[in-house]
């Protein structure tokens, strides 16, 4: 299948600088900036680390209008990368893009010194910030939930994005214990999918910490609220369209903004409302678009081809 071409905004740029952080209006200072990719980790034919197709990816995606990555998340298939994988893509994406984006990087395990230790070579690798999800499998209580978010604060010098995604990690961090965390001079975000609108502004309400929408259909219901911006999984083939969404709110126009935010459904749903997870449904759409990502890793199987011809019907219609 012939890729479509990139649009005239996604040409590689040295010159743009990410978005300073808003302290104005109904919106929280947004530490990381308001847009903010989730990247795949692509990954060469038979497997391995594509340090060179990282640093295009993230400089198309910087381009395009990101002002931040987060590396090593869910998308950036996290569970099956190596330590140092993770520390060698900080690195790469860090060459190719520079100071013109904030680098966020995946540190979160089951296991509270493993976490420590992947977020102080983060640190080293030249990362920004630390995304980290609550322990997975183990469940613990919130009381030992708190404590691994803090021992992980105080192990390191970055701020921390705490990143409450229940469906996966099998824990919510419930809304009392995110009011306590805010307390911690260096955890400073929140990635928002637990799904409970009440529990988010219960927390805005009584923190400082900014939230980012990490399931796109909510990216313009909770900024309109005071979130900080959203980390997107979409924004991988899309970068300049979920931006925009954004810029439309800032600059007034409610009903602009409103508008885009619907326009980009039908890509949402086909990305991410669909039996595959989302790192394998991005993956496919940016192969087919002839961009750096590669096959997924196992247990993860690239989409099959009805997949991918969805994916890329609904990529055209936004064209």
């Amino acid at each position: 299948m012939t890729p479509l071409p990139p649009l005239p905004s996604q040409t590689p740029s040295t010159s743009r600088t990410a978005q300073p952080p808003r302290t104005t209006g109904a919106h929280p200072t947004s530490p990381f900036g308001r847009a903010l990719c989730a990247m795949v980790t692509p990954f060469t034919a038979s497997g391995a680390l594509d340090l060179d197709g990282a640093r295009r990816l993230a400089d198309r995606l910087v381009s395009g209008g990101c002002d931040g990555l987060v590396l090593s998340g869910t998308t950036g298939e996290s569970p099956t990368t190596t330590d140092a994988e993770k520390a060698a893509l900080v690195t790469a994406v860090r060459e190719a893009v520079g100071g013109r984006a904030t680098l966020i990087a995946g540190v979160g395990t089951a296991d509270t010194r493993h976490t420590v230790e992947l977020a102080r070579a983060a640190e080293r690798a030249g990362a920004d910030g630390l995304l980290v999800a609550a322990p997975s499998y183990s469940r613990p209580p919130q009381e030992a939930l708190e404590a691994h978010f803090r021992e992980v604060a105080d192990g390191c010098g970055l701020p921390l994005v705490l990143y409450d995604i229940p469906a996966r990690t099998g824990v919510r961090i419930e809304p009392d214990t995110l009011v306590r965390l805010a307390g911690h001079p260096r955890i400073v975000a929140v990635k928002d999918c637990a799904y409970d609108l009440l529990g988010t502004q219960r927390v805005l309400s009584r923190t400082d910490l900014a939230y980012y929408a990490g399931c796109e259909e909510q990216i313009l219901p909770l900024y309109a609220i005071g979130a900080a911006g959203y980390v997107s999984t979409v924004a991988n083939a899309v970068p300049e369209l979920l931006r925009a969404v954004l810029d439309a709110f800032d600059a007034g126009d409610t009903a602009q903004a409103a508008r885009r935010q619907r326009g980009l459904l039908p890509l949402i749903e086909a990305v991410m409302a669909t039996p595959l997870p989302g790192t394998v449904t991005t993956k496919a759409l940016l192969t087919a678009l002839g961009l750096p990502a590669g096959p997924p890793r196992a247990p993860l199987r690239p989409a099959p081809a009805e997949t991918t011809a969805r994916l890329l019907g609904a990529y055209a219609a936004l064209r």
